[in-house]
């Protein structure tokens, strides 16, 4: 009779012999935590479609900030929903917006919690697209211009670093001139580099209230069978001046992650998405699957595909599981 001399199940027998060789470790400095701000006091509004998130108050943000770095997440991505919206979006780079607030406030109360900052249109927008509609097209460069002003006032507000996600052609550059220029030479860009038109999204529109009025956004967001086209929009990022740059979505975007990582040896960001999130909790409430397995699991498969960060709707549960 035939015995193996190699018997890979010798390491698997425990617990403990399983974490002595395991290859890819998740860790609570690899989590930014997404976060959405509104107008007024003493909000905290549950957002229906993803479980346990919530649009809130600067007053509300600031004690869920601390929360977040008590529990040793080192960042947090800041999305706004203004009070007013117009076919510009002018509100996006208004000083006593939001976001903006919300910036100053957190960092007076958690000056170590790293602020990183959405830099868009789509929730400024009357139309709800990332950049200007004439005549029924997006316009690009008028676009751009009214990005760099809205990252760099949440810069002056006290932002930590900026993350465009509009998907316009020439976004990167024009944000790191207008950065450089007013003396903020020092304040990391990471760039929504590789930004598909997913499916994905669905949860998100409702938490940022940014769904399009008409159209969609396939014009300007990546196609999701082109995996080529993602190395020349990451290495055209890089170019103008990326510090890090992002993958979104994650899962069904494993192999563009890895190829991004391999390709260029830069840090590199990965968003599991807002439909990612609610799926695992829609089966995990129905008892389809072990929803903490489930979030553990995939987590560590974005890690191990080459992302350095991961922003996650799961970031405090994670955290407090490890």
């Amino acid at each position: 009779m035939f015995y193996p001399r190699f018997r890979p199940r010798r390491m698997r027998a425990n617990e403990n012999l399983r974490r002595m060789i395991r290859e890819t470790r998740l860790s609570v400095d690899d989590l930014i935590y997404p976060m959405f701000v509104v107008p007024g006091r003493r909000v905290k509004k549950l957002i229906s479609s993803m479980p346990g998130n919530f649009q809130q108050s600067v007053d509300r943000i600031v004690e869920d900030a601390k929360e977040v770095y008590e529990l040793g997440i080192p960042a947090i991505l800041l999305f706004g929903i203004p009070e007013y919206k117009d076919a510009l979006g002018s509100s996006a780079y208004d000083k006593k917006g939001p976001v903006q607030e919300a910036i100053r406030a957190i960092k007076k109360k958690v000056p170590e919690l790293i602020v990183i900052t959405d830099v868009c249109l789509c929730e400024y927008t009357s139309h709800g697209h990332c950049g200007i509609v004439k005549n029924g097209k997006i316009l690009n460069d008028p676009a751009i211009k009214i990005l760099a002003r809205e990252a760099l006032s949440h810069v002056k507000a006290g932002a930590d670093m900026v993350a465009p996600s509009d998907m316009m052609d020439g976004r990167v550059a024009v944000i790191r001139e207008a950065l450089d220029k007013e003396g903020f030479a020092d304040i990391p860009i990471m760039s929504y580099a590789a930004k598909y038109a997913s499916s994905f999204y669905g949860p998100f529109r409702e938490a940022a209230e940014s769904t399009p009025k008409s159209g969609d956004r396939r014009s300007y967001q990546m196609d999701p069978p082109n995996a080529l086209e993602a190395l020349r929009e990451v290495a055209l990022d890089i170019e103008e001046g990326a510090d890090i740059v992002m993958v979104k979505p994650a899962l069904s975007y494993l192999d563009i992650i890895y190829r991004v990582k391999e390709e260029f040896g830069m840090p590199v960001a990965a968003y599991n998405v807002s439909g990612e999130f609610s799926m695992i909790k829609a089966a995990g409430r129905l008892g389809w699957i072990d929803e903490k397995r489930a979030m553990m699991e995939v987590l560590t498969s974005i890690k191990r595909a080459g992302a350095d960060m991961i922003i996650t709707y799961f970031a405090k549960e994670v955290a407090k599981n490890l």
